[in-house]
């Protein structure tokens, strides 16, 4: 029986096509040189799929970033690359209209209680096989903050965790359910409200995707801030009158 290895390679290609759109979708904006070193794929093959993601709308050169004090000013910046809104459509808006018109007619016969409470299981499925943290220390946040990121990786959201500052952050590069989330921001809030209860702690949202943002990013603060008192509200020491 005859062997067709044109059909084989194009089969390869359509899997490496659609890891370098993950990462691309990961990480925002990346270069080529990036993109080949974390995937392990000559400059010349990335280059190539580039091209024609860029050819077919799907990716386009992102704004390039400024440079780092480390950085110095010397030299071009290499060439970036983000995925276009037509890319990030390849992963997971089939469904928004019938979603969008099940939460309409939810909404019409239960009323927008019955929208939270759907939001709400919605929510506590994506996370439903995470521990609860049990102390307060920042090593296990940091644990329950990735164990967070994996769980709504695993729903299509391409979730990573850094540090930022006193805290971290918890960035969805895709979202899913962003075309229906822009009308029922119940969404949203009941994620949020899911990963605070899990965490045991506050979160603070920054950006949104359906809000026009590239990312959703959430917070974590790991160190409070403790407000200064005003002067004159400092207490004194009592002293005993003799």
């Amino acid at each position: 029986m005859a062997e067709h290895p044109q059909v084989e390679h194009r089969s390869t290609d359509g899997e490496t096509r659609r890891t370098i759109m993950l990462t691309m979708l990961r990480h925002g904006s990346i270069t080529a040189t990036q993109l080949g070193s974390l995937l392990g794929l000559s400059a010349a093959g990335i280059r190539r799929h580039l091209d024609n993601l860029v050819e077919e709308g799907l990716a386009e050169l992102a704004p390039p970033r400024p440079k780092t004090a480390q950085q110095g000013s010397r030299g071009r910046p290499a060439k970036a690359f983000r995925l276009t809104a037509a890319g990030r459509n390849h992963f997971g808006h089939d469904y928004d209209s019938l979603a969008a018109q099940a939460l309409h007619t939810l909404r019409e016969t239960g009323g927008d209680q019955a929208v939270r409470e759907f939001a709400r299981k919605r929510a506590a499925a994506i996370v439903a096989d995470i521990d609860k943290r049990d102390d307060g220390g920042e090593d296990s946040i940091e644990k329950a903050a990735q164990a967070v990121v994996d769980a709504f990786s695993r729903n299509g959201y391409a979730a990573t965790v850094t540090k930022a500052g006193h805290g971290v952050q918890i960035c969805q590069h895709h979202c899913p359910i962003s075309g229906v989330a822009a009308q029922f921001p119940e969404l949203c809030e009941a994620e949020h409200e899911a990963i605070a209860e899990l965490l045991g702690h506050h979160v603070q949202p920054l950006a949104k995707i359906i809000d026009g943002h590239g990312i959703c990013t959430t917070n974590i603060p790991l160190i409070p801030i403790h407000k200064p008192r005003p002067r004159g509200t400092e207490k004194t020491p009592h002293t005993k009158k003799l």
